[in-house]
């Protein structure tokens, strides 16, 4: 057993009980204040440990540092972020942890008096963890694995660096954010308050995850500007905006799709749809790997508005883009030891590393926008967003070991 593995099991599952669910469409930074509740927590115990900076922001970030142990406080600093929110997918509140130890295969019954079973062909995942020690909820609630698995594995390695001055290693940076599950976590992270020189987010599931390229991604907002008339004197009149965006609709490639697409293919995905015949509104996201195609997706639809204005009348439909973000890929392609030293540390704790062309975006992409290199490792746990998540504890504690061993190989680097 991993000298990790009662630290990080605690630490999770005090963590989970702590209601810290964001709130999509809230004004206040963060989203629902109950988050700094975990945050509060987090830098307490970061004081306690010894870490003198710990600080909770007025936003709800939590920011800290360990410092150099090496000569003259030298080395590279490295940082990593996790977010301490939990999805609103499912509901938060009131979670109940509990440990199925050895897990020996097969279907789970998470809750007895109202027969939630957890049925293995429905989540073959569950076969990967045969022998492991797995976390669970009762059925009713979300496990808040994504992403407190994370936050208990840095936790974990912080705890370890603090307790032992003697070995060498860099500065290290950490800091826990609020409201990723809604876009808005790096909204108010400060790469100068961070500190650090390189990072990696801690974000995903299955053991042996990194992350250094993603989606180019942005959300196009369309507002479309009908006129309503009593339909029995429409004619010639009536200007019917939700026809108008079931014309959108239309316009869109059919199989460019979320549910017919895969790996590296890119795609439409229109996710909100509402209004009047006087207003509608729709929300679609643009998506691709590549560059280009994603400068083409994006002028595709720009094309369709102008050809329902030509048709409708200048004006009729309004475009506004949102959260912008490009992928990773070309920041971090320009400090490819970052991807190595994560390799290597991962084979060395008996870990596969397996690189992931991430259908989505990080806070990574984000913040290496920013201006720092920033890829991803996973966090282990698995069937996030849902009452059926559940997380291994090894690979938890896994992580830290890796987490460890990276900033080891970090003291040796030569600039």
């Amino acid at each position: 057993m991993s000298e990790f593995y009662e630290q990080v099991k605690e630490r999770f599952i005090r963590y989970v009980k702590v209601d810290t669910q964001s709130q999509a469409g809230s004004s206040t930074a963060p989203s629902t204040m109950k988050q700094k509740n975990l945050g509060r927590m987090l830098r307490d115990e970061l004081i306690s440990l010894g870490v003198t900076d710990a600080e909770l922001t007025e936003e709800g970030l939590v920011y800290a540092s360990i410092p150099s142990t090496m000569p003259d406080g030298t080395g590279l600093s490295i940082g990593f972020v996790a977010h301490m929110d939990t999805s609103p997918d499912a509901d938060g509140t009131d979670v109940k942890p509990w440990v199925f130890e050895k897990y020996p295969g097969g279907d789970v019954m998470l809750n007895k008096e109202q027969n939630i079973l957890m049925r293995e062909d429905d989540y073959p995942t569950l076969r990967k963890y045969v022998g492991e020690d797995l976390v669970f909820t009762d059925g009713t609630t979300l496990l808040g694995g994504d992403d407190k698995a994370a936050v208990a594995s840095i936790m974990t390695m912080a705890e370890f660096f603090c307790r032992h001055p003697e070995i060498p290693h860099g500065p290290i940076k950490l800091c826990f954010t609020p409201d990723e599950e809604i876009a808005r976590s790096t909204e108010n992270f400060s790469v100068e308050r961070f500190g650090a020189d390189l990072a990696y987010t801690m974000d995903g599931d299955a053991l042996g995850g990194l992350v250094y390229e993603t989606f180019n991604g942005a959300e196009a907002q369309l507002t479309i500007h009908g006129l309503s008339v009593h339909p029995g004197t429409a004619k010639g009149i009536m200007k019917n905006a939700v026809e108008i965006g079931g014309e959108f609709m239309a316009m869109l490639p059919a199989l460019e799709r979320p549910q017919f697409t895969e790996g590296r293919e890119g795609y439409f995905h229109p996710f909100v749809f509402e209004g009047t015949v006087e207003k509608t509104y729709i929300r679609c996201l643009v998506r691709d790997h590549e560059l280009d195609r994603y400068e083409e997706r994006k002028a595709y639809v720009i094309s369709c508005i102008e050809e329902l204005n030509r048709r409708y009348g200048e004006g009729t439909v309004e475009l506004k883009w949102d959260s912008i973000y490009y992928s990773m890929r070309e920041v971090i392609k320009k400090v490819p030891f970052m991807i190595d030293y994560c390799k290597q540390a991962m084979k060395e704790c008996g870990v596969e590393p397996f690189e992931i062309a991430m259908r989505g975006g990080t806070d990574g992409s984000w913040i290496s926008q920013m201006g720092l290199p920033c890829p991803n490792i996973t966090a282990g746990y698995e069937n996030a967003h849902g009452r059926f998540e559940f997380v291994s504890i090894q690979a938890m504690a896994k992580n830290v070991e890796v987490l460890i061993r990276l900033l080891k190989l970090y003291a040796a680097h030569k600039e």
